[in-house]
């Protein structure tokens, strides 16, 4: 049997996914995330996410504990790929090799060419575009300090930008301040800040607050409102400026969407009308999520393209 291996590697998790090659998806795996390798703690979680990822994928398609050989292996891996290759290469056999990033096995499995836009949107944001010539093209993800604007931690970090103008006299009344206070048992929106430089709140933890603003946005908060509003048009101008680096004006463009933070009804709404007042544009969900979308390119490395099935 002829094995193919797709993993995803993110800030929140790793998925690898084991297919044969009719396209039948025979094992899934499921780990912690692997987003850094630099440092030795960094390269000891990417280890043991993509270890056990695979190894619980193996186990699920009944191929046991035994070290497997791929015909074509990809890795979509969040923060890119190049600290990460060697590492990777010393615990998967493949004859082929594919280490890219996670948007762009993202949008492999988003449309059903692989072509197009995706815009991502989870702990983070950043959406990356290929054009059928080949030419590719990308936007954010430049990290939380600098960007990912519309993403969860951008929402939360929002949210509680605004309980500190509240309780400081500066700002609008906004009921986000009760919701963080109770969240993270503070009796302070000061303390809450000081929490979130904590180990014990991570930013993946931090991120997780994201839902509570677009809770309080549908109860009616106008601050909510507005943080919700603004981060879809934040994720809606990274689309258009990949659309207008790879395409010309009027060319019919496929856009989805993928990420937790699109799980908010007002915000995905707001960006697919958005999106899709550029005339050409068609948005909606993706097809296939990122780990199918690795396991799709190491079947098209080989010059294969089934249907993924069960």
């Amino acid at each position: 049997m002829r094995l193919f291996l797709g993993v995803d590697g993110g800030q929140s998790g790793t998925t690898a996914l084991i297919g044969d090659e009719t396209g039948r998806i025979l094992g899934m795996g499921e780990a912690g995330p692997c987003n850094h390798a630099g440092a030795a703690e960094g390269r000891a979680k990417l280890e043991r996410a993509v270890s056990e990822s695979l190894t619980a994928a193996s186990l699920e398609a009944g191929l046991g504990r035994t070290t497997l050989e791929f015909e074509a292996a990809c890795f979509g891996m969040s923060g890119g790929p190049d600290d990460k290759r060697d590492i990777l290469a010393g615990i998967v056999k493949a004859r082929r090799w594919i280490v890219t990033h996670d948007a762009a096995t993202a949008l492999a499995g988003a449309t059903a060419s692989g072509v197009g836009i995706v815009t991502i949107a989870g702990t983070g944001s950043i959406a990356f575009g290929r054009h059928r010539d080949g030419r590719t093209g990308r936007a954010g993800g430049w990290g939380y300090v600098f960007g990912d604007e519309g993403g969860a931690f951008d929402i939360a970090r929002q949210a509680l930008r605004a309980a500190l103008r509240m309780e400081e006299g500066w700002g609008r009344a906004t009921s986000l301040r009760g919701t963080l206070l109770k969240a993270t048992e503070s009796q302070s929106a000061n303390q809450v800040l000081h929490r979130f430089y904590t180990p014990d709140w991570p930013r993946s933890r931090v991120a997780t607050l994201a839902r509570l603003v677009d809770q309080a946005a549908s109860e009616g908060d106008a601050v909510a409102e507005t943080i919700i509003s603004r981060a879809a048009q934040e994720l809606a101008m990274l689309a258009a400026s990949v659309r207008s680096q790879l395409w010309t004006a009027g060319e019919a463009v496929d856009i989805a969407y993928i990420g937790g933070v699109f799980e908010s009804d007002r915000l995905r709404e707001r960006f697919r009308m958005l999106v899709e007042l550029e005339d050409g544009n068609r948005c909606g969900p993706p097809k296939h999520g990122p780990a199918e979308g690795a396991l799709l390119e190491a079947y098209r490395a080989e010059g294969l393209d089934p249907a993924l099935h069960r």
